[in-house]
């Protein structure tokens, strides 16, 4: 046998054992803890996906599932270490669609690329309402984007932090509505509703549960919730469609994705225990109570996802020259 020929059969053999070994573990997966990494301190929406599906997939896989929060650096440091972690299912991401879509069109390097990470299934789908100080003097949202259009740059937004989704959320409606409002960044969703409230700015898009108190005892105005069907926690609130806006809906999304190279048997166990626990009724009554809709999608339907979302919300941010803090 020639040299060439030994090595053609030394890396055939080396290729069949490594498969095997993968067959291997994806058998006997999971028969330890398996974390998922969180790129937000706790509570907000991603967290909250995180753990409605943290307890009941460790119930029906038998080991724990353990959350650990790495916030910081726009989601970078989670996504980093995520992308870094053994190709084994052991470590995952919980992703936001905002840093996974949004981060590579924001920032001029990053220490991950989209291709380091798998998609392994979608867990959630959050929606969020357009909220004004009642001192605004708008009862809807026609006579707002009416109001929006009289005095251009007058009327100040706040969002949670350059590059947050309520940043490019609320650019996108300017756009839309082909209006113009002065963005007043802040570092979380507290100190924003706080100045919504007092006035400082009058305007805030976000999530329904951080406003719905304030929505309920009038302190906020609900003009619109920005999906295709109304919230349960606002549902005397219209969606933008029957408000008089259908061409504007602002959604966010949370998905499990794992280290690329994690074998294919792995990510399809994974992503079947999170089809099995979001179709579970205890699943669907905790996320509405959590604010957020229970939303199954497999690896290629969620990797479609990301492939539409990069596309669309790159050129919202490259249009509007949105940066991360």
């Amino acid at each position: 046998m020639t040299f060439r020929r030994r090595r053609i059969c030394a890396a055939l053999l080396a290729s069949f054992a490594a498969t095997a070994a993968w067959a291997q573990a994806a058998a006997s997966f999971p028969n330890k803890p398996i974390t998922i990494v969180v790129p937000n301190p706790p509570g907000g929406v991603v967290d909250s996906s995180a753990r409605l599906a943290s307890d009941p997939l460790a119930r029906l896989l038998g080991q724990p599932v353990l959350v650990d929060n790495r916030g910081g650096a726009s989601g970078n440091i989670a996504y980093q270490m995520v992308a870094r972690a053994p190709k084994d299912g052991y470590t995952l991401l919980a992703s936001y669609s905002a840093y996974h879509v949004g981060n590579p069109a924001m920032f001029a390097r990053l220490p991950w690329e989209q291709k380091d990470l798998v998609p392994v299934a979608l867990i959630a789908a959050a929606t969020n309402v357009i909220t004004v100080n009642p001192a605004l003097p708008v009862k809807d949202l026609p006579s707002f984007v009416a109001y929006l259009k009289q005095h251009p740059g007058k009327v100040n937004y706040a969002s949670q932090g350059n590059g947050s989704l309520s940043h490019v959320g609320t650019e996108l409606f300017d756009q839309t509505t082909q209006t113009e409002m002065t963005h007043v960044p802040y570092k979380g969703s507290g100190q924003a509703i706080q100045d919504v409230l007092g006035g400082q700015v009058e305007v805030f898009i976000t999530t329904p549960p951080s406003v719905m108190g304030h929505v309920q005892t009038g302190k906020l105005r609900a003009l619109a919730v920005t999906s295709k069907t109304r919230h349960p926690m606002l549902p005397d609130v219209p969606t933008t469609a029957e408000a008089g806006l259908p061409g504007f809906e602002l959604e966010a999304w949370v998905g499990l994705f794992a280290p690329a190279g994690t074998p294919a048997d792995v990510i399809a166990k994974l992503s079947e225990g999170v089809r099995q626990v979001l179709a579970q009724p205890e699943t669907r009554k905790r996320a509405d109570t959590l604010g957020i809709e229970p939303r199954y999608l497999g690896p290629e339907a969620l990797a479609a996802l990301v492939r539409k979302d990069t596309e669309y919300w790159g050129r919202i941010i490259r249009a509007r020259n949105i940066r991360a803090d």
